[in-house]
């Protein structure tokens, strides 16, 4: 069954820093999803370790979490039928040299560590993503996305 859900995405450090942000939110337009809501912010040690809190008990948190916090991210909420499984087809694999052909993280993705891109991988955690970055105020609804006739 498809239905219209809010998934975020989260443009790295990485990617950012070369330079590859228009293409990435060109690509994402071109797949069909409606972005409701962007920014570009810098994450304290204490918000990365929050937002990644469920692997705190991994061995590359220490690291996650010094390279979340290395430059900015942009943080986006996007909108489309099944929108958290469509996203994270786009993304491709954690790992770029595993990545699909065409995907995000082939195209832009350096290593495991350094792989352009973040999106939710469950609406339950799209829900709390996008609250962590987003205020419900701050997401556009869709009908203020319908183009304005001439």
């Amino acid at each position: 069954m498809s239905y219209v859900e809010r998934t975020l995405g989260l443009i790295k450090p990485d990617a950012i820093a070369a330079g590859h942000v228009g293409k990435i939110l060109d690509r994402i337009i071109q797949a069909g999803f409606r972005i409701v809501a962007l920014r570009m912010v810098y994450l304290t040690r204490a918000q990365a370790e929050a937002f990644y809190a469920v692997h705190r008990s991994r061995p590359f948190f220490e690291d996650l979490v010094q390279f979340m916090t290395s430059g900015p991210v942009i943080a986006f909420v996007l909108e489309k039928e099944n929108a958290v499984l469509h996203y994270r087809a786009l993304m491709g694999a954690t790992d770029p040299a595993q990545a699909a052909p065409g995907t995000l993280r082939a195209l832009f993705g350096q290593s495991v560590e350094r792989n352009a891109v973040h999106g939710s991988d469950s609406p339950e955690n799209a829900r709390r993503e996008i609250a962590f970055f987003f205020s419900e105020s701050e997401l556009v609804a869709a009908q203020a996305l319908t183009p304005l006739s001439a």
